[in-house]
């Protein structure tokens, strides 16, 4: 397993070194996290200038925050939308700054890694929400440390640890069971079967270490599965599937497939089929499942809380102003003034943003994203001279991003600053790595 302590260029070993703690601390310090990755987005932006404006993707998220100025200017309410570029601007630049420092695979790995465990104690705290009964409020020099737990989730039943809700812990977790869920295939099966077996040799810190690891992959991937399965998230049940499904498909295990398919057509029938057909499936599908899934467990939601009213309500603002649309953080306001009722967002982030900046800043955006999904894609399928547990980590973030893609269809993670961040880090390790690799390539 190679992992990336040392940068590939010693100028920019500094700048990796805070990146890497940054990372590791973010999940429980936003802000310390967070201002550890943009000083250092920012400062290989500065070494490393030519690189960053050569790339062609940084001249495209160039061209989005030109559009979504020109949309502001033309919002009915300037203040809240030049407000609401605070949630995609500086993640530009974060952007630009990231895919320049990280270049090769094994920093893939090492921040796979490091985001696994960073999730740790996140997952302990929403068991201890959920079974234990955890509550507090942390808070040290105001934001510095922030950290809250509401007693028994939120919603009330529902795991959401130290997130705002129980959807967004989900995306989360997706996040941390899939690239967790890579590196434990990258060791199985003849890596545990081997340390096992393997003579001492070696001192007793690499012989606990090479054992301990898998252990901690094992325990680490169940216990964000099972921490998904209680956030009671259907986004986050769908996307956590959609990882099995994808390394099944990768690794050719057809029995696994056979599986999977089989438990989601039960669940799905349960939910879905006929009276007749349903009930029998019910007698075996927990009631969890197959409620949360048509609905029946919150029977009485209002008309105005479901997805496709708010889908509806936001692809008609977009037909009234498809050029400037209506100014970014405006759908909340129009949405309330319209139905008497408080949403954030129509859980659609397409919709949300050819609403609030209009179609062509929609449309680039969304184009720029499918841009680095669509090359990670290609280099995957044309790069022989990777080794093949090297382009296993490298699907693993295909997945991620297929994952977030999938997830803010139905959902919108920009609001969050712990899932926005770790999105733009993810987009910018993947970008980072098919970009330099492109550029060997053509030498």
């Amino acid at each position: 397993m190679k992992l990336a302590f040392n940068h590939p260029h010693p100028r920019l070993q500094t700048l990796w070194n805070v990146t890497q703690i940054g990372l590791l601390i973010f999940p429980l310090s936003p802000l310390v996290g967070g201002v550890c990755l943009l000083l250092a987005a920012l400062r290989t932006c500065q070494l490393k200038y030519r690189s960053v404006i050569h790339s062609p993707l940084n001249w495209g998220f160039a061209l989005v925050s030109v559009l979504l100025i020109i949309s502001c200017s033309f919002a009915d309410d300037k203040i809240q939308a030049f407000l609401g570029l605070f949630n995609l601007l500086p993640f530009f630049v974060l952007f630009a700054g990231l895919s320049t420092l990280i270049q090769t695979i094994a920093q893939l790995r090492q921040i796979a890694l490091i985001f696994v465990v960073g999730s740790v104690p996140v997952i302990i705290m929403g068991f201890g929400q959920i079974f234990w009964g955890w509550s507090f409020q942390i808070q040290v020099l105001w934001i510095l440390l922030d950290i809250g737990l509401a007693p028994g989730g939120n919603p009330p039943g529902r795991m959401a640890s130290i997130f705002m809700h129980a959807n967004l812990f989900a995306a989360y977790l997706a996040i941390a069971f899939t690239l967790g869920l890579g590196l434990w295939l990258e060791q199985w099966p003849f890596r545990i079967t081997d340390t096992m077996n393997r003579p001492f040799k070696t001192d007793a810190m690499n012989r606990v270490s090479t054992r301990s690891y898998p252990i901690f992959l094992t325990v680490s991937v169940i216990t964000s599965f099972v921490a998904l399965i209680l956030t009671d998230s259907r986004n986050g049940w769908a996307i956590a599937i959609v990882a099995c499904l994808a390394y099944a498909l990768y690794q050719g295990w057809h029995l696994i497939i056979a599986g999977v398919v089989g438990v989601m057509t039960s669940v799905l029938l349960a939910a879905f089929a006929p009276s007749p057909i349903a009930e029998t499936f019910r007698r075996f599908i927990p009631a969890y499942f197959w409620a949360r899934l048509n609905d029946q467990m919150y029977p009485d939601r209002p008309v105005a809380l479901m997805r496709t009213t708010q889908w509806d309500f936001a692809w008609s603002l977009t037909q009234q102003r498809p050029w400037t649309g209506w100014g970014l953080r405006s759908f909340s306001d129009l949405y309330k003034a319209q139905m008497q009722i408080d949403l954030g967002h129509p859980h659609n982030l397409f919709l949300m943003l050819s609403a609030e900046t209009g179609l062509p800043s929609a449309l680039l955006f969304f184009g720029c994203l499918a841009w680095i999904w669509f090359a990670a894609v290609q280099l995957l399928q044309k790069s022989h001279n990777l080794d093949k547990k090297d382009k296993l980590i490298f699907f693993s973030y295909i997945i991620v991003i297929s994952q977030w893609l999938i997830f803010n269809t139905v959902d919108v993670t920009l609001f969050d600053f712990r899932l926005n961040t770790i999105s733009w880090f993810l987009f910018a390790a993947l970008w980072g790595f098919v970009y330099s690799s492109s550029r060997l390539r053509k030498c």
